[in-house]
Parts: structure tokens; C-alpha cells; sequence
């Protein structure tokens, strides 16, 4: 493309109130992997994370560890960005709701909707969750009267507060998601927000009085605005909202808003309302994953189940943790991880299926060939079905990618693996090798596995960088590695006739189950 097409995806921007867990970093790495595609497939990905600072349970946390609000969420979130470091998470920014350029961006649009009527001054009395940052009513509480979304106790509130008129655009929200079925996705979580605004959407208190943790309302500094408001806005303040209306123009709407399904209420009906007053348009998509079971039980800080990535990182290495969340979790679904199911993809898949075959073909090219490939004049019976399964792999994983079925795109390419896999015991390159006669077939055999495997670590690059990375390293390609794009294995035989591989290392030690 002549002319890159922008693609714009987002994260939910984390609430520091306490360590990220798996959840976290799950669909973190989700997000990562499609930007990563993206830019592989020759887009202009703008992707951006963060975390979202403000609010009462923030003001809470901080005075019960004896420091100030500031100082807590600066500490919380530099664990943030350690484990995204740690992850290989390409973010293109990392926007914190604290930050100077997103306050003055909240304060303009909170007064442009108030001049235009849309925001008004009134009392809220009802029913608050302060871990939510929700507000309720009593029809909406669970069966024991809690919050519905993280069933712990609300609290009877009553302060004057300033109010966002979300009833008048509830119509034109409903339309919209109705008329645009990619909207939400997948298509329960749409049901669900269809359902959520036809029993009625009331009008949304947008400022509190209560606490002073937050972003002043700019025509009275006594109320800061309510985190929610604050912190959808997110989206709008790295790409130029403000400033720099060129690039807003480029990358908006998003693309992609990458949420966990329990919020997905807020990012398509709030979110909804708010961009509607604004007079901006609605992002393209808004796709709620879902959560992670451990065990068989969901996570929880309650039940003790909760996993650290740090941890899980820190004893099998990113690669493999990112491999196994995508590979096992079916975007869209809850996913059950285990430690034994971890193992046993890494054994399997990464150390047996793509170790074992990286470490086979080098070692034969370097003993046959002294690692010179060649693309020579041989042929064998199997050469032509591993080169339309090549083609087919990269066909199919690229519209699995583009529909963002990600571990359907994995099993594709661990397809072609496997195939590869089987090559190498159909040609049998050590029988080839004892004849002279046959040395032609030999070279077409070992050029077949370098190629494969050159495609492999490209496919790959997405879920897992870092292997990828190493890959074509040890296949000898001295090339910059982050200028790759699919349209270099669009066609078989890219590599050169008379390469040189590198020396095997190996990728993922096996684990032994103890």
C-alpha cells in the first residue's frame, strides 16, 4: 500500500489501585499481538495503554498508606510499565489520566458539553460502589442488593453534583448499535448492551463533592469530575484532540477498544453518549473478551487465586506465557488456565513442535552443507505440497489475524509446522546425504526446511517477538528484523540461493513435571 491505512487500538487504561494480575496482562498481549500484525501487514498502528489515576478509592488507598495520592499511583504504575517492558508490549504511547495534557483536555470537553446544555447542576442521592466508581439504583442491584458488576457492598449517597444529559442520546445510541452490528462484539456482549439501554437510561452524575482526587470541574473547582468521564476521554487526548488536529483526524475514530466484558457497558453506551455530544464519531468496534478461570474458578482477590504475570514470567519467559494465553484462550470466551496446561504447551508445542525442527534443520545444514543453502536443481516427491501449504498457512492466518481470531491463527501456523515437521521424515535428508547421486534433492530438502522456517518466524512475530526474533537470527538473516512485512513471504523462495545459516541454540528448554 502506497500510502499506509491508520489503525488505531486501545487497552483499557488500568486502575492503580492495586498490582496488574494475568487478566491484565492477557489482554494486554491481545491488543499487543493485533498492533503487532498490523504493522506486519503494513498499516500506521497507533496503540496506546495506560492508567486511569483518579477517583475516591484511589484518595482512599493513598491515606491509608500515609502518602499522597500522587505518590501512590506513581509507584503502582511504574509495576505497570515494568510489566509491559517485561511482556514486549509495543505501545506507541502510555497516556496517565494525572498527566497535565489529559487534565486540560477533560476540563475543555466537560465545558463545551456544559455550554451547549448537555451537563447541568442538580443532587445525586442513590447508591454508589466506590470500587466500580459505579452509580445504581435498586432495581439494578444483585439479588443480596450489591453491586451487579463486582457484587460488594454500594453505599447510600447524597451530594450536590452536575449531571450529563445521556437520556437524550440514548435513542441514537440504540440505533446506532442496532444498525452497526460490528460494533460491539462478540454479539452476546451486543445483546446485552441493547437489553441495558431499552429498560432506560438515565442521566449520568458526572461530578463529586466528596473527595478532592481528581480533575476540577473548570467553572467550579469544588466538584472534580466522576472517573468515568475522566477516563474514557483517555482515548481522545494522545491523538491530538487538542493540538493537533491532523493526526486526530488520521486515527479517529479507533479501531479497535480492546475492554474486559464488564465494561464493556461504559465504553459503548457512556462512551457512546459522551462522543455523540461532542459531535465526534463512535469508534468502529468495541470488542469485550472475557475472563480468565483459574482452575476452574474465576480469579479473584477474595477466593486467593489471583496469578502474578511477573512471576510466571520471571519462571518460563514471556514468549511462552504470551503463546499459551493466546493459544488457549478463544478471544471473545473465559479461558481456563492452569500451570500443568502452561507446561504442557511449552513441552509440546514450543520445545518438541518448533524447537526441535529449528534445531534439526540447522544442525543438518551445517553438517551436509557446511550451512550454505542452495536453491540447486533437485526435487523431491514432497516439495510441491509444503510450498501450496506455505502459501495456503500465510493466506489463511493473515484473514484469521484481520478478523482477530487469534488462536485459530496460531493453530494455522502450527499446522505448517507440523507439516514441516513431517517433511523432514518423508525426504529423510540423512538417507539423500549418503548418496552422491542424490546431493541435488538434499539441497532442495534443506533450502524446503530454511524457507518454511523463515516464514514460520514471521507468522509468529506477532504472538511471540522475542522467538521470532531469535529464529531469524539463527537462520542467518542479518536483516532489520522490525522492517519485516508479510509481503516478504507473500511468494516461496524468498531466501537467497547460497545463504548461510547460523548455529542452533536452543529455544525452549523442556520441563520436566516433577
Amino acid at each position: 500500500m502506497s500510502e499506509k491505512t491508520p489503525f488505531y487500538i486501545t487497552t483499557p487504561i488500568y486502575y492503580p489501585s492495586a498490582k496488574l494480575h494475568i487478566g491484565h496482562a492477557y489482554c494486554t498481549t491481545v491488543a499487543d499481538t493485533i498492533a503487532r500484525f498490523k504493522r506486519l501487514a503494513g498499516y500506521d498502528v497507533f496503540f496506546l495503554t495506560g492508567s486511569d489515576e483518579h477517583g475516591q478509592k484511589i484518595q482512599q488507598a493513598a491515606e491509608k498508606e500515609g502518602v499522597t495520592p500522587e505518590a501512590y499511583v506513581d509507584r503502582i504504575v511504574a509495576g505497570f510499565q515494568e510489566l509491559w517492558q517485561l511482556l514486549g508490549i509495543s505501545y506507541d504511547d502510555f497516556i496517565r489520566t494525572s498527566e497535565e495534557r489529559h487534565h486540560e483536555l477533560v476540563q475543555n470537553i466537560f465545558q463545551q458539553i456544559y455550554d451547549q446544555g448537555d451537563i447541568y447542576k442538580g443532587e445525586y442521592k442513590g447508591l454508589y460502589c466506590t470500587p466500580c466508581e459505579s452509580y445504581w439504583t435498586e432495581l439494578q442491584l444483585d439479588e443480596n442488593g450489591n453491586c451487579p458488576d463486582c457484587h460488594r457492598p454500594v453505599q447510600e449517597v447524597s451530594e450536590e453534583a452536575y449531571f450529563f444529559r445521556m437520556s437524550k442520546y440514548a435513542d441514537r445510541v440504540l440505533a446506532y448499535i442496532k444498525e452497526h452490528p460490528d460494533f460491539i462484539q462478540p454479539v452476546s456482549r451486543r445483546n446485552e448492551m441493547i437489553s441495558f439501554i431499552e429498560q432506560g437510561l438515565e442521566d449520568l452524575c458526572v461530578s463529586r463533592t466528596s473527595f478532592d482526587w481528581g480533575i476540577p470541574v473548570p467553572f467550579d473547582p469544588k466538584h472534580v469530575v466522576y472517573v468515568w468521564f475522566d477516563a474514557l476521554t483517555n482515548y481522545l487526548t494522545p491523538i491530538g484532540y487538542m493540538h493537533d488536529k491532523e493526526t486526530f483526524r488520521k486515527y479517529w475514530p479507533c479501531d479497535v477498544h480492546l475492554v474486559g466484558k464488564e465494561i464493556v457497558r461504559f465504553h459503548t453506551i457512556i462512551w457512546g453518549c459522551m462522543l455523540m455530544a461532542l459531535g465526534l464519531a463512535l469508534p468502529k468496534k468495541v470488542y469485550g473478551h472475557g475472563w480468565l478461570i483459574v482452575d476452574g474458578a474465576k480469579m479473584s482477590k477474595s477466593v486467593g487465586n489471583v496469578v502474578d504475570p511477573i512471576a510466571l514470567i520471571e519462571e518460563f519467559g514471556a514468549d511462552a506465557i504470551r503463546y499459551f494465553l493466546l493459544r488457549e484462550i478463544t478471544l471473545g470466551q473465559d479461558g481456563n488456565i492452569s500451570r500443568d496446561a502452561l507446561i504442557n504447551r511449552i513441552n509440546s508445542d514450543l520445545a518438541n513442535d518448533l524447537g526441535n525442527l529449528l534445531h534439526r534443520t540447522l544442525s543438518m545444514a551445517k553438517k551436509y552443507r557446511g550451512g550454505v543453502i542452495a536453491k540447486g536443481t533437485g526435487e523431491t516427491a514432497f516439495d510441491a505440497s509444503l510450498e501450496e501449504m506455505a502459501a495456503e498457512t500465510v493466506k489463511t492466518y493473515t484473514a484469521q489475524m484481520e478478523a482477530m481470531e487469534l488462536s485459530p491463527a496460531i493453530r494455522t501456523v502450527w499446522a505448517f509446522i507440523a507439516r514441516t515437521n513431517k517433511y523432514i521424515d518423508e525426504t529423510a535428508p540423512w538417507t539423500l546425504a549418503k548418496d552422491e547421486a542424490k546431493a541435488g534433492q538434499l539441497d532442495s530438502v534443506l533450502y524446503h526446511l530454511v524457507e518454511a522456517l523463515h516464514i514460520t518466524s514471521i507468522l509468529i512475530a506477532p504472538f511471540m517477538p522475542v522467538t521470532a526474533r531469535r529464529i531469524h537470527a539463527q537462520l542467518g538473516f542479518a536483516d532489520d528484523f522490525d522492517a519485516v512485512q508479510l509481503a516478504d513471504i507473500a511468494h516461496w523462495g524468498r531466501v537467497a540461493d547460497g545463504h548461510t545459516v547460523g548455529t542452533a541454540e536452543q529455544l525452549f528448554p523442556r520441563i520436566e513435571i516433577i
